[in-house]
């Protein structure tokens, strides 16, 4: 049966935190280590962390709403300006070309890569704005008192577009990509480049400012845990679990189960955990092999055509003297999937031999997995600038070979192995100790 929410119909958003607006205790099971620990009060600036593990649990802001709307709404604005002037031009020999920001994803599907084309799009501008739109609707409600339609499934749907939004990869590639051609042509900025970088810091502060535990709050209240659930003990062993999306507690029954708050699917562990990281790590080692293999593009030049893979073109940056560009190519392409397939593979093979003396590095390490993965994204984004910016025949001409759809894959695949891998696993084996600390931790953090 569905517990009460508690009443929302006054503008409190910004007001007063969650903290003092209910005389209880909130409850929290950590996402990483299934921890349960009681929140303390938050001022804004402060975060509560994990005594177990230290993943943050609540991060406050002070005036989220109005912080995470006014910056969404400048976001847009960015983004408008992004994809309504030229990106950037080049010029040699008398033979110029000039693109805007979305030939980098249109260009791509004349030489017949629609797929690596709809990944750069969606990456870069249709996920951001999704994500933008959803903030602006959901705030506008709260501020306002009165949630708009959808705002939970909105809500909801936030957390999930967050890793996919590759903004600031996509400016490091641009540099990246500037950097290679400066050397044989002259290069002029846009306006949209400028506007670019100003979008992608912009993303990156909005995404950061969000408060979920307040915004949750604020939109659906907080029904109460599960009675009997206590502090300083697993979920796992009371029969609860902490939703992924909104933080509540749940308790957990036979079949399907789905927050009371949010709606959101739970699970006591991620269903075939192990299976599916597997199953994606293979698959992405398999892609691996021909993104290495086959050329990433082609350039051609005064009639000659030079395909280049992704080591040949680190060895061809080193060779310019570029060393700096081809460090970034090199841990991008290289290191960051490779180390990702091994660190992932790892954990999962010492599973049956963790205890919890070396969990909590075995955690940072899956933290710093899923953190550098999308990075690999760099060499793709390079691919789709030089193949829409060098465009002058016999001249010069970059055109994309079939290792760009392999690596995109190898991307891909290794994120949905870090998302599939449930770091709750790597707690289980050692049974908890009974002088733990019941409440969460509190830190301090830049507001």
């Amino acid at each position: 049966m569905k517990r009460p929410s508690l009443p929302v119909n006054t503008p409190q958003v910004d007001c007063q935190p969650p903290e003092t607006r209910v005389q209880r205790r909130r409850l929290r099971a950590c996402h990483e280590c299934d921890w349960v620990s009681a929140l303390p009060p938050l001022k804004s600036g402060e975060k509560a962390t994990c005594p177990r593990c230290s993943h943050v649990l609540v991060k406050r802001h002070r005036y989220p709403a109005q912080r995470s709307m006014a910056l969404a709404l400048a976001s847009l604005v960015a983004l408008l300006v992004a994809i309504s002037f030229p990106f950037v031009s080049f010029n040699v020999s008398g033979v110029s070309n000039r693109i805007e920001l979305t030939q980098t994803a249109t260009t791509l599907i004349a030489f017949h890569q629609p797929v690596v084309a709809i990944a750069v799009i969606m990456t870069i501008v249709v996920l951001p704005a999704v994500y933008l739109f959803g903030v602006i609707w959901l705030q506008f409600g709260l501020l306002s008192a009165r949630p708009m339609p959808f705002s939970r499934d909105i809500a909801r749907s936030l957390a999930h577009l967050t890793p996919w939004m590759m903004a600031d990869v996509f400016i490091i590639g641009a540099l990246v990509s500037l950097i290679k051609v400066a050397g044989m042509a002259q290069i002029d900025l846009g306006i949209s480049f400028w506007a670019f970088c100003v979008f992608a810091i912009l993303l990156l502060m909005t995404s950061q400012s969000l408060d979920a535990d307040w915004m949750w709050f604020s939109l659906e209240g907080e029904p109460l845990a599960p009675e009997g659930t206590k502090t300083g003990t697993t979920a796992a062993s009371q029969q609860v679990t902490g939703c992924p999306t909104c933080g509540l507690v749940n308790r957990m029954h036979q079949g399907k189960e789905r927050c009371i708050r949010c709606h959101e699917k739970l699970h006591k562990r991620l269903p075939n955990s192990l299976q599916r990281t597997w199953a994606l790590l293979f698959a992405a080692a398999v892609m691996y092999i021909p993104a290495n293999l086959y050329p990433i593009m082609t350039t051609t030049s005064l009639g000659n055509t030079s395909p280049s893979t992704i080591v040949g073109g680190v060895v061809q940056l080193i060779q310019m003297g570029s060393w700096p560009v081809a460090a970034v190519i090199f841990i991008a392409s290289v290191i960051v999937p490779v180390g990702k397939l091994v660190a992932l593979a790892w954990l999962c093979l010492v599973l049956k031999r963790s205890n919890e003396l070396n969990a909590q590095s075995r955690t940072r390490l899956y933290r710093l997995t899923e953190f550098i993965g999308r990075w690999s994204m760099v060499d793709v984004f390079v691919v789709a600038i030089l193949v829409a910016l060098i465009r002058a025949g016999s001249l010069m001409s970059i055109t994309p070979g079939p290792a760009a759809l392999a690596f995109g894959a190898v991307v891909v695949l290794t994120m949905q192995a870090a998302m599939t891998f449930d770091p709750r696993l790597i707690w289980d084996t050692p049974p908890p100790r009974p002088t733990r600390r019941k409440a969460a931790t509190k830190e301090s953090v830049d507001g």
